[in-house]
């Protein structure tokens, strides 16, 4: 894979709950994580004192976190309605020659920040809440 722009990471949402997405506007930094718990199942009889574990077992998760321009766009509104209403609807997140990895999550943080002198910026956290896909880019 070679160089990518950083704005080619997109962060989607899901306006109507029928798969109308739409870019998440303003943002200007994006990033995605993935992780899985492990399951510790060492024993003594573990081979050498050697840590084993659980193959297939613990949690998976995502989290998506963002900041950028607050522009008080139609996204803007649906992600605040979001939070105050606890929804978790499906989210995408375009991850340039990669692929996309789509489901639902929770916006768990909205901050809003601005100077006296600056532009008005936010920043969104969501957690995954449900099962994610991902599609991988066809070459």
């Amino acid at each position: 894979m070679v160089a990518q722009n950083g704005k080619d990471l997109l962060v989607k949402i899901d306006m109507t709950g029928n798969g109308s997405f739409e870019t998440v506007a303003g943002l200007r930094a994006t990033r995605i994580s993935f992780n899985a718990e492990s399951v510790d199942v060492t024993s003594l009889e573990s081979t050498g004192g050697w840590r084993e574990l659980l193959a297939g077992a613990g949690v998976k998760t995502a989290a998506i976190s963002g900041s950028g321009v607050f522009k008080d766009a139609g996204t803007d509104e649906r992600a605040r309605q979001i939070f105050f209403d606890g929804e978790t609807p499906d989210f995408q997140v375009i991850i340039p020659d990669f692929g996309t990895v789509q489901g639902a999550f929770q916006i768990t943080s909205v901050e809003y920040a601005g100077s006296y002198n600056g532009e008005a910026t936010y920043e969104l956290s969501l957690a995954s809440a449900g099962v994610l896909t991902f599609t991988a880019v066809s070459v």
